[in-house]
């Protein structure tokens, strides 16, 4: 049977291609390489280091502890009495709060934490300042304070030692012991300084502690300001609590009302500490009045009235007050000098800190009013 339908022809290949698609290039939009990161060299090591170092200081720092126990309990054979109670408790708890500063510091610094490295900075340049005062000082009083010592013991022994043999020794202690406190007190911060200034060090320690600390929230020189009223707010309390005692405009207050004032004293430090971590403007204005006021206090003490005085206040014996007045280092003149040197120091930092506390601006009238919805 034929089909009804005549037969279809092939189709053309050509007609089942699909349209020919005309080659378009689409111009996409390159984004211009960003710059490379400055390259720094990691300081883990050097971190480690160092933190070492503060670990093994910190260590010898605990160690006086016992120590200070131990001559505490041989001073009760010594001439001049055993020691008071509230200068045996000072000492511990002085030993104890540098250990456990450097202990810290040290775990710190081998974790490569930014607060670490950001407290050593600050307390290392306090170390260096101080040290280095305290060195100085030492040096032109050591010399008398051991030709003292040496004719007391040529004047109180049956046999004493010939005044060349005795020359000797005191030259040899006495370079003995400037090159100690010069390690100690002034090379060692030192190189401390050096190291944790370092931006080498600083992106380091951002780097492998990629969290904001604490520390990171104020200006490095303003969180040293911050420090030091911290640090002397607990410096009032263990003096309040120890022994009591309060320079005042030319009299030493000592008992009861000293310890008040010095707990006075140390609620203020605290609460200027807070203020200017916090960059409060009138936090600075209370620490620069207040520093000059506190110096004068100080120093007029100390210039008319003898520390001798305040220390038989506060109920020393005569053997411990003669040992006393017979040490230069304990003289009024160089507790004065030393006072003064320093409050005028941090007196200037004060000052200098200025820069960084910014009177805070008033809104204008257009963005004090809330924005209006249409």
């Amino acid at each position: 049977m034929e089909n009804e339908f005549p037969p279809q022809p092939f189709p053309n290949p050509e007609a089942l291609d699909p349209a020919p698609v005309l080659a378009t290039t689409a111009t996409v939009p390159i984004a211009p390489a960003l710059p490379a990161p400055p390259a720094y060299r990691d300081r883990k090591t050097g971190l480690l280091i160092f933190g070492i170092a503060q670990i093994i200081l910190g260590l010898l720092a605990a160690l006086m502890v016992p120590l200070v126990v131990l001559g505490a309990f041989m001073s009760r054979l010594a001439p001049g009495g055993a020691m008071r109670p509230g200068q045996f408790a000072s000492s511990v708890a002085t030993y104890a709060l540098i250990a456990a500063v450097f202990l810290a510091l040290g775990i710190g610094s081998v974790q490569t934490k930014r607060w670490a490295r950001a407290l050593t900075l600050v307390s290392s340049w306090y170390w260096l300042i101080i040290g280095t005062l305290v060195t100085v000082v030492l040096t032109a009083v050591l010399p008398v304070a051991m030709r003292g010592a040496m004719a007391q013991v040529q004047q109180n022994s049956a046999n004493p030692p010939s005044a060349a043999i005795t020359t000797g020794v005191m030259a040899v202690m006495i370079t003995l012991m400037l090159v100690f406190f010069t390690v100690f007190l002034v090379l060692l911060p030192i190189a401390f300084v050096v190291f944790y200034r370092r931006e080498d060090v600083e992106r380091t320690c951002r780097h492998r502690d990629p969290v904001e600390r604490w520390t990171d929230r104020t200006p490095l020189p303003v969180l040293g300001a911050s420090m030091a009223f911290f640090v002397g707010a607990l410096y009032a309390l263990l003096l309040a609590v120890t022994s009591p005692m309060l320079p005042l405009f030319g009299h030493y207050l000592t008992g009861i009302p000293a310890a008040g004032c010095l707990v006075l004293l140390a609620v203020l430090d605290l609460y200027l500490a807070i203020a200017l971590f916090r960059l409060r403007l009138w936090g600075w204005w209370i620490a620069v009045i207040a520093a000059p006021l506190r110096m004068s206090a100080a120093a007029l003490s100390y210039s008319r009235a003898g520390l001798m005085q305040a220390y038989a206040k506060m109920g020393w014996s005569d053997a411990q007050l003669q040992m006393l007045s017979s040490n230069p280092i304990f003289h009024s003149r160089i507790f004065l000098g030393m006072g003064v040197t320093v409050m005028l120091g941090f007196f200037g930092y004060l000052l200098w800190l200025k820069r960084y506390f910014k009177t805070p601006v008033a809104p204008t009238p257009t963005e004090a009013l809330p924005p209006q919805t249409i």
